[in-house]
């Protein structure tokens, strides 16, 4: 007995809200665990092996170009935090059908960049910045228009900023030229990113 009214003062409940609160609670309770499952099912994409290395070199490659250990951090950092934030919207069934076309529309041109990406690392002379520039800055719109009705201008920062640097068209020439730094950090990023490739994650 004791208990019960103990728990009725914790809650600040009268009987008659009683079964009303109980279930807005649960239910809050239930979006909190789906969340957090789905930041850790994105988390876990990201931090799987393939993904890290690719993430990894990305990370030196943007550090070589930026000349900045902490802009280059915070590239990868938005990448991550990007990622994150629209995989737990698409895990908790947030999209209407017309951003759910986004989302497959989306996920064509990222793969279409990613095999481009691979393409004119593995043939030689093939190379064009505008064309892969191109791709990456179609991705970036096609990501502004998906998360328009649901987050933040800092997270559209977010996204311009992480976009506009890959498709950066000098970053794009050093990372495919011949300096001995970015080649092996690209053979490592296009070998991931064909391994993505080939398990149907890109």
């Amino acid at each position: 007995m004791d208990s019960d009214s103990g728990e009725q003062s914790d809650g600040d409940l009268s009987s008659g809200q009683e079964s009303f609160n109980s279930r807005s609670l649960a239910m809050q309770a239930q979006k909190k665990i789906l969340s957090k499952m789905a930041t850790m099912v994105v988390a876990n994409m990201l931090t799987d092996d393939t993904s890290s290395e690719i993430l990894d070199e990305l990370y030196k490659t943007s550090r070589e170009f930026t000349k900045s250990k902490k802009e280059a951090h915070k590239i990868i950092k938005d990448v991550i935090k990007i990622a994150l934030k629209i995989g737990i919207l698409y895990r908790n069934h947030q999209f209407s059908p017309d951003e759910l076309d986004t989302v497959e529309r989306f996920k064509k041109k990222m793969n279409q960049a990613a095999m481009t990406a691979v393409s004119f690392y593995e043939v030689e002379y093939t190379f064009d910045r505008n064309i892969l520039s191109e791709l990456l800055l179609e991705c970036r719109d096609l990501l502004h228009a998906l998360v328009e009705q649901h987050l933040t201008a800092r997270s559209h920062a977010r996204i311009d900023h992480v976009f506009n640097h890959f498709a950066h068209r000098d970053y794009l020439s050093e990372l495919y030229g011949e300096g001995e730094e970015y080649r092996l950090s690209l053979r490592k990023i296009c070998n991931g990113i064909n391994k993505l490739l080939d398990e149907g994650t890109l």
